[in-house]
């Protein structure tokens, strides 16, 4: 075997904390019919990447039903597997400590290369382009980076190269970084160098790739950079999850879901064809199979199985699988999550009050509305803007509501 995979996908996504209240960062829904995990699943199998082994931990139910034993992305054939890692005696405290805690798994298949992966960004890749240029540097660890706005840098670890690529310095989510090259979490490394890596370092508890495992590699190991350069998002919060699936629906989006040489796999459910009624108007949105419109659907991303009433007009939306919308109900920038019915005649995101959500002003702020799974909302409701609903409120607190501007309802 020549390249092992191994994708981290243990994440809880605390800013995005209502739809991953009931899952992982990786199993949240993505762009209608996908998982956010698909896309680094998709773009291994489209690498010719068919060894793989995902890294779970927090909530991982809805994480190993969608997975599987792999059929959708064809890796139930005999030289392939995909394999589920959960933590055994204790959690993962780090990037690399996940990897440690699984360094059976590692050497039992003595690959010449790891590809270490996030499973929790959006983007297309081809892996095996990055693997070749860590072949011809005879690299230890290949680091894939992006260039991102100097101002947001301090959010990533960030590189210094030479002219030849080799990595100078990295340096994580510095206060004043003096670079804009970004690490995307996404490493190549020889797998005796890695193995070497992690268990130099038997005394830190919470051992992460970019706080301990590159800063040391690089003062006596080659480190290099592979620079990418086309669309790349982490979607870890509410307002980049959102725009992120709105761009879909625009003409010209740099995430071409259609390019039949490089698909988006996914496990997908057996539904019928989309349904628009005849007084039904739908512009810029994306559809999923099984979805029944008879209202109106602008700029929106409508997962399976959902269903809206006449008269409802949805806007700048993201709503997942079977959520059902009543006749008349009005719903601008919110994120409904599955299995919630909207009861006739109630508006979810209204006024010009955009007061912070009390509870957590960081998560949200610019009038995104959050509700999560299987919740019940009363005919004739207000939901004003910056407002969170997690999955488990009582029927009695759910009566006549009007909940204003930052409110949050548990």
């Amino acid at each position: 075997m020549e390249t092992l995979a191994l994708i981290l996908a243990g994440g809880r996504g605390s800013r995005l904390d209502v739809l991953s209240e009931l899952r992982s960062k990786p199993a949240v829904p993505f762009a209608g019919k996908f998982r956010i995990i698909d896309f680094a699943l998709s773009n291994c199998c489209n690498s010719g990447i068919f060894q793989i082994g995902i890294l779970t931990q927090y909530l991982p139910l809805s994480l190993n039903e969608h997975i599987g034993v792999g059929k959708p992305w064809d890796l139930d054939r005999r030289d392939s597997f995909v394999t589920l890692l959960q933590p055994n005696n204790s959690w993962y405290e780090g990037t690399a400590d996940a990897v440690r805690k699984n360094l059976a798994f590692v050497k039992r298949y003595a690959s010449k290369y790891v590809l270490i992966l996030s499973g929790d960004h959006i983007y297309k890749m081809d892996y095996s382009k990055m693997i070749e240029q860590h072949k011809a540097t005879g690299a230890d660890v290949t680091i894939a980076a992006k260039i991102v706005p100097i101002e947001e840098a301090s959010r990533f670890g960030i590189l210094e190269t030479d002219d030849e690529l080799q990595v100078t310095k990295f340096v994580e989510k510095p206060k004043e970084p003096k670079s804009n090259k970004a690490s995307m979490g996404i490493y190549v490394f020889s797998t005796k160098a890695l193995v070497e890596a992690i268990e130099s370092h038997p005394d830190i508890k919470d051992l992460d790739f970019g706080m301990h495992i590159i800063p040391s590699m690089i003062k006596d190991k080659k480190v290099f950079a592979y620079e990418f350069y086309d669309y790349w998002k982490d979607v870890g919060t509410y307002d980049s999850y959102l725009e992120t699936n709105l761009e879909l629906c625009k003409e010209g989006c740099k995430l071409d879901l259609y390019d039949t040489s490089w698909k988006i796999y996914t496990k997908s459910e057996d539904l019928p064809p989309v349904k628009v009624g005849d007084d039904a108007v739908v512009k810029d949105s994306l559809l999923s199979h099984g979805d029944q419109i008879l209202g109106t659907v602008v700029n929106s991303v409508l997962s399976p199985g959902v269903k809206i009433g006449a008269g409802a007009v949805i806007k700048d939306s993201v709503i997942l699988n079977d959520v059902q919308i009543g006749e008349n109900v009005k719903i601008e920038r919110s994120i409904i999550d599955k299995n919630t019915i909207i009861g006739k005649n109630s508006i979810i995101g209204t006024g010009n009050d955009f007061t912070p959500n009390k509870e957590r002003p960081e998560v949200l702020s610019s009038g995104i509305n959050v509700i999560g799974k299987r919740i019940v909302i009363p005919e004739g409701t207000v939901i004003e803007r910056n407002v969170r609903i997690f999955s488990s409120p009582s029927a009695k607190e759910l009566q006549d509501i009007h909940l204003e501007s930052g409110e949050t309802l548990r």
